[in-house]
């Protein structure tokens, strides 16, 4: 009777380039953790908190700086989301102004079939003069790597930043911030939208004494931030955040911010 020989198993494909920067199991839980808090934010610091904590585990970055487009798909509205002691409004205005880097990275996107890319913004680069640029360097967030969103129209709805310093972003992190950045996209319009006051009976007493963002500041001075941090959280300047501070004093007639809390409190001002 003939023996039947099978043929030998054929070897393993290699592992294609997609496949070696899948994240491992303990990037793919927090992935997870990460997606679950993007749908949580609805207000500034809320997006802060999140981009400044668990995303800082998956893709590690100095600065991040959010555009996106207006209705009118005339001009950016750039955020840039940064740590104390920097402020944000130089990076913003450096978006603005900048006619070199900006304008590169958009178009490589573009050109790229909407797929990340990685720029380098140090001062002996071709990009080393330009306004962004030289923010960049001066924070040492010199490597940039770039995503967005698009619009059916394929023009840029939005333009997320990642800047660095140059050794701390590789295959895996464009990898993983292609997946982010559409829940990036949808966290930002969140907390942008105008939402309408809803009339659910009247309001206490107390939060009609003070505006929306000065009720807003004495929350932050009431969990122990400075003007300073909460300039970096709500995108404002430290002497805005203590013009406001000087207004709530005032208006809630008390001598400091230890007792502008205390006030606070006994007015339910500060939601706890």
């Amino acid at each position: 009777m003939a023996v039947r020989h099978d043929p030998p198993p054929s070897p393993k494909a290699s592992a294609t380039p997609t496949d070696a920067f899948l994240p491992d199991r303990y990037e793919l839980e927090s992935l997870m953790l990460n997606l679950d808090a993007s749908l949580r934010v609805h207000t500034r610091h809320q997006f802060f908190t999140w981009t400044q904590g668990l995303l800082q585990n998956l893709v590690k970055h100095k600065l991040l700086i959010c555009a996106a487009r207006n209705a009118r798909q005339e001009a950016f509205h750039v955020d840039a989301i940064v740590a104390p002691p920097l402020e944000p409004s130089p990076f913003c205005d450096a978006f603005h102004q900048d006619v070199t880097l900006v304008p590169h990275i958009i178009k490589s996107w573009e050109d790229n079939r909407f797929q990340p890319v990685i720029c380098d913004a140090g001062p002996g680069g071709r990009f080393g003069h330009g306004a962004l640029a030289r923010e960049l360097s001066r924070v040492g967030a010199e490597r940039v790597l770039a995503h967005g969103t698009y619009d059916a129209f394929g023009k840029v709805a939005s333009l997320f930043l990642f800047a660095n310093r140059p050794t701390t972003i590789g295959p895996k992190q464009i990898r993983l911030v292609e997946i982010l950045v559409p829940f990036l996209h949808l966290s930002l319009l969140r907390f942008q939208i105008s939402w309408p006051a809803k009339s659910q009976g009247a309001a206490p007493a107390g939060l009609r004494i003070l505006t929306e963002r000065e009720q807003e500041i004495l929350n932050w001075i009431h969990l122990g931030k400075s003007n300073i941090e909460i300039g970096a959280i709500l995108g404002i300047s430290p002497l805005t955040v203590k013009n406001h501070v000087q207004k709530i004093l005032r208006k809630l007639n008390v001598q400091n911010r230890a007792q502008a809390v205390g006030k606070g409190l006994v007015l339910r001002i500060i939601r706890l």
